[in-house]
């Protein structure tokens, strides 16, 4: 399977709020592709992430990833949180999620990060698997704590 990944524009909402959609969904959210859209549309317009598609070899989405820019007080640097990352079922297994995770960290050293960060669900097993092979580590000295509004 042939395809290709670079990073996606606000003109690429069509073809990235599907996925997104197809995402939320993947975590138990209702399907709702005007959501999905609009959200995306703002973190483009302002400028508030990153994304990076994988294109077919007719320019139809495979997958994205979503990296959302943050800094570190510690060690006074830029960092990335991956928080989205998802390959549409009849293109995986074939190397699409590597290539999003590798595009966005070339994206991340390129711009002189320090590095990125990213969570997944306990059960997710091909996940943790996939970045454990692309060198990404689990942090075993931090607990991550939420709060919900």
């Amino acid at each position: 399977m042939s395809f290709k990944v670079r990073q996606a524009t606000i003109h690429d909402l069509d073809i990235v709020a599907p996925l997104f959609d197809a995402y939320r969904q993947f975590y138990g959210k209702p399907a709702d592709l005007e959501l999905a859209r609009r959200f995306l549309h703002d973190r483009c317009q302002h400028h508030e992430s990153v994304l990076f598609l994988a294109l077919d070899e007719q320019g139809q989405g495979m997958g994205f990833t979503q990296l959302y820019p943050l800094f570190s007080s510690v060690r006074a640097e830029r960092t990335y949180l991956l928080n989205d990352l998802f390959v549409a079922p009849q293109a995986r297994r074939h190397g699409v999620a590597a290539a999003l995770l590798h595009e966005a960290a070339d994206f991340a050293r390129a711009i002189g990060a320090v590095g990125m960060s990213l969570s997944t669900a306990h059960a997710n097993l091909p996940a943790q698997r996939l970045y454990e092979s692309l060198g990404w580590k689990l942090d075993e000295h931090f607990r991550e704590y939420n709060l919900t509004f």
